[in-house]
């Protein structure tokens, strides 16, 4: 009879939990924009075929340093809020991709820190033209989002435009080289 009990119990609040799960977000909540990969085109190479080159083109150089500001640089080295600094997260070699954000093209640069790849990644997003960009870096169980170049970028969309992108991404299999 326990054992029925028990049972009984945990089947409540199986469907407690399963219930609690698929509750309908807050009015007024933002809604994360349909994101999709892209066939492969020439686009996503207008600024480099690699990281490093994307990095040291002159349409984007600047603005992925001032997208990082001071996080670019390690803490050690006079840098922001990341250990590491956000350069060291760019050493991969992950293929560059175009994604559709809520109908704006982007490329995808994936990078990670090669000696920690499962913990300290990124995801740079290069808006078609190079006007915006917007990146997710995770560091150890830490996410920062990072955005540049609109208006349209706040605090709030930032992390909802990135993380449909990666979504995007993953649904192709893992974006991040180094990474099993």
């Amino acid at each position: 009879m326990d054992c029925l009990h028990r049972v009984g119990w945990l089947s409540v609040l199986a469907v407690l939990f399963a219930t609690g799960c698929t509750i309908a977000p807050p009015p007024g909540s933002p809604i994360p924009p349909a994101a999709e990969l892209l066939p492969g085109d020439g686009r996503a190479f207008a600024y480099g075929h690699a990281a490093n080159e994307v990095l040291q083109n002159p349409v984007v150089a600047d603005k992925v340093r001032d997208l990082f500001g001071t996080d670019w640089a390690p803490a050690s080295q006079g840098g922001g809020q990341l250990a590491l600094g956000a350069n060291a997260y760019f050493a991969g070699n992950a293929p560059l991709r175009m994604v559709r954000i809520g109908g704006v093209d982007y490329i995808a640069l994936a990078g990670c820190v090669p000696s920690a790849c499962n913990t300290h990644r990124v995801l740079l997003l290069v808006r078609d033209g190079g006007s915006e960009l917007l990146a997710r870096l995770d560091e150890g169980g830490f996410s920062h989002y990072y955005g540049y170049g609109s208006k349209d970028v706040t605090r709030n969309t930032a992390p909802l435009i990135v993380d449909s992108g990666l979504r995007a991404l993953r649904r192709l299999g893992n974006p991040y080289p180094g990474v099993s």
